[in-house]
């Protein structure tokens, strides 16, 4: 498993196509960031299909961790992953 930070930049009528593919994978922490744990061969098809989405003037940035031990997380304000407030 690795621990993955992805944001991306695209065009405003391109982000649903980015966030709904994203979530499948990661959690959804910020407009256009997601975080998570996932596995290797999952990471190879995010690079891998987030590449063929992209258009022109449009980036994707993937930061990869080998654990979720080696992050430091500070959130100011409601934490997005936090599923305490869901019933």
């Amino acid at each position: 498993m690795v621990y993955v930070v992805a944001v991306y930049d695209v065009e405003a009528d391109r982000t649903r196509l980015f966030l709904n593919f994203l979530r499948r994978y990661l959690t959804h922490v910020q407009n256009s960031v997601f975080e998570g744990e996932i596995t290797e061969g999952d990471l190879e098809e995010i690079k891998r299909e987030l590449d063929s989405m992209l258009e022109a003037g449009e980036s994707v940035i993937v930061y990869r961790m080998s654990s979720e031990q080696y992050v430091s997380r500070t959130v100011y304000g409601e934490d997005p992953t936090d599923d305490s407030h869901f019933l």
